[in-house]
């Protein structure tokens, strides 16, 4: 090849390895500031599309964990007020039992259907104050429970609502607000009552706390699901910053080596000025 002072080749040469080296250097240091191999679609289309689709994925999730969050509260208190119901049942079951001895003398009887009626009021509030997030499952015409199970709402877990309400059907129309044992043949007729109750009670306490116990095995399922998916993206997109950093020590050595090597070369064209001395 001539030797020329128009044409440098070994200069060229050398600052296109250099260019190159830069490159590899701004794309080593995008990977440890972002801590992403691949952090755009211009990094790897396809599979920054997929990791994407997860990140949507993974996100939308959250809103189901929220749900199911909010199911098993709402349910929760609806247990809470359930034991209540049937903690005051056993109580009025005791009054209705004890007005029912027929040697009482009538201010017995009336302290009696006092204490009944008190519980039985007592037992009112508890329903209607079974409140969550405006959500009361136990009063009368209660909300039915359905949280969403799936990222894309197509599945949802349903828990039943369980009116336990005076004079509802699972306490039955006897047991109303203006129940009482003022009387022994009340007191007699509202023992029979009570004891219904408090069956139906149990079995709708069953029926609360078999359906939070699914909302809880789903949210479990739910969090490890994300976690999951949380990890995949991480093994496609993620950095390996050990290798990175070994990685930039090797670049920023080449870097300087191809500075070096370029200057070396831009010097070669002054040789020819001594062919001219």
């Amino acid at each position: 090849m001539a030797n020329s002072v128009n044409t440098n080749v070994g200069a060229m040469i050398a600052l296109q390895n250099l260019n190159m080296t830069n490159a590899d250097l701004a794309k080593t240091q995008g990977r440890i500031n972002t801590g992403l191999r691949i952090a755009n679609a211009k990094d790897n289309g396809a599979v920054w599309a997929i990791a994407q689709n997860q990140r949507a994925t993974s996100q939308s999730l959250n809103a189901v964990r929220e749900s199911l969050q909010r199911g098993q509260s709402t349910v929760d208190v609806a247990i809470s007020a359930g034991e209540t119901v049937s903690d005051l049942l056993l109580q009025m079951k005791e009054k209705a039992l004890a007005a029912a001895d027929a040697s009482l003398d009538a201010n017995s009887r009336t302290a009696l259907n006092e204490d009944f009626k008190a519980l039985r009021d007592q037992l009112a509030k508890a329903v209607n104050n079974a409140e969550f997030n405006g959500i009361n499952m136990v009063k009368s015409a209660g909300v039915t429970i359905a949280a969403l199970a799936n990222s894309d709402a197509t599945s949802k877990i349903t828990v039943a609502a369980q009116d336990l309400s005076l004079g509802g059907s699972t306490l039955g129309a006897s047991l109303s607000a203006t129940a009482s044992i003022g009387t022994l043949t009340s007191a007699g007729t509202m023992i029979s009552t009570v004891n219904t109750a408090i069956v139906n009670v149990s079995t709708a306490l069953s029926k609360l706390g078999t359906g939070s116990k699914a909302l809880g095995s789903h949210l479990d399922f739910v969090n490890k699901l994300q976690d999951s998916i949380d990890a995949g993206i991480g093994n496609l997109v993620d950095a390996d910053l050990a290798k990175e950093s070994a990685k930039l020590q090797s670049l920023q050595t080449k870097q300087q080596l191809g500075v070096q090597a370029l200057g070396i070369a831009n010097q070669s064209s002054s040789i020819l000025l001594g062919l001219f001395r």
